[in-house]
């Protein structure tokens, strides 16, 4: 698959640096340079360890939590001969994250860094510009999906958000598609059995049975969808969700695009969605699992049936390793999903 090119990256998915550029927020990025200030100081050019060749423990370093969750599973019995890492693990979501200066050196030494490659961790870029350890392996999620990379779309009733106007906003929410998973999770294993070549039957045989898993989930949500009487959702929220709805050939509304920076719906949005609820018949107002509930509640007083519930997808930006530990996992959400989908639908 010819690898996609935008505004936030211009390097292919396993390429081991990257070039500095203006996306996400100047703040970011500001800080961003001056970890690697720090980076240079405290960790020398040439003493980068890397465990490929010294024999040690393999180190990966993931952004959210599904990569975090898929190297585990493609990894399976040979977790011991790695260091996983998972930076966004204090529940801020994507869009608010902000490395630390031990973030920087995780990924400035690690042996795999796996991202979204979006706006909202354009400040990877720059950690990658300056890492020590120049023979890491990269994976770009979005460059990764290529030309199936989806813009963000302004939907009718939906809250305009400004955005930068430096070319086209592409939806960040890629693992929220059971199909993109697939995708990445065989790119993943390639890059554990480059790593780790030894062992490299061992991941062919974990991604198969994984590929399987989200295979049949898939199925079932197809079944789901032909068999329920509703075909729309309505958000609302922010919509991460616009993978997995196209996957259906699901309609959707909402307040806001998934990526939007806006927190307050006006007045026309809350009585369009009103609207929408009732001439489609819709049971319930959907909502993220990070969300307050005000507009979801708001838009149900101001329709005709108050007795609409509030039902709640999960988006998987506030998921822990420490949640993985506890047995949460990338297919079990996605099976939660599944359970809420089939009930907003009927």
């Amino acid at each position: 698959m010819t690898a996609r090119r935008n505004r936030y990256t211009d390097h292919p998915p396993f390429c081991g640096e990257a070039v500095i550029h203006i996306c996400g927020g100047y703040m970011k990025r500001f800080i961003t340079i001056a970890f690697l200030f720090l980076l240079f100081i405290i960790t020398p050019a040439g003493c980068a360890r890397n465990a490929a060749e010294t024999g040690g423990a393999l180190s990966v370093v993931c952004t959210t939590f599904p990569q975090y969750d898929w190297a585990r599973e493609l990894i399976g019995e040979n977790i011991g001969g790695f260091t996983l890492t998972l930076l966004q693990n204090n529940r801020i979501d994507l869009h608010n994250y902000q490395p630390t200066i031990d973030d920087i050196v995780k990924i400035s030494t690690c042996d795999l860094f796996i991202y979204v490659g979006g706006e909202s961790d354009g400040w990877a870029d720059d950690a990658l510009k300056g890492a020590t350890n120049k023979k890491m392996i990269v994976i770009n999620l979005l460059d990764a999906l290529g030309d199936a990379a989806k813009t963000e779309e302004l939907v009718e009733g939906m809250e305009a958000d400004g955005g930068d106007g430096d070319g086209p906003d592409y939806d960040e929410h890629v693992w929220l598609s059971l199909r993109n998973a697939k995708i990445f999770c065989s790119v993943i294993a390639g890059a554990l059995a480059s790593l780790d070549e030894n062992n490299g039957d061992v991941y062919a045989a974990n991604l198969a049975a994984y590929l399987e898993k989200l295979s049949a989930l898939d199925a079932e949500y197809m079944k789901a969808v032909a068999a329920a009487p509703l075909g729309t959702l309505l958000f609302g929220d922010r919509f991460p969700f616009r993978y997995l709805t196209d996957d259906y050939g699901l309609d959707y509304y909402a307040a806001f695009a998934g990526c939007s920076a806006e927190t307050e719906a006006g007045f026309d949005t809350i009585i369009f969605l009103a609207n929408i609820a009732d001439e489609l018949g819709l049971n319930s107002v959907v909502v993220t699992e990070s969300s307050d509930k005000k507009i979801a509640e708001t838009i149900i007083r101001e329709s005709g049936d108050t007795s609409r519930r509030i039902l709640a997808f999960d988006s998987m930006q506030s998921a822990t390793a420490g949640d993985a530990q506890g047995g949460t996992t990338y297919l079990s959400i996605m099976e939660n999903n599944l359970a809420v989908l089939e009930e907003a639908l009927r």
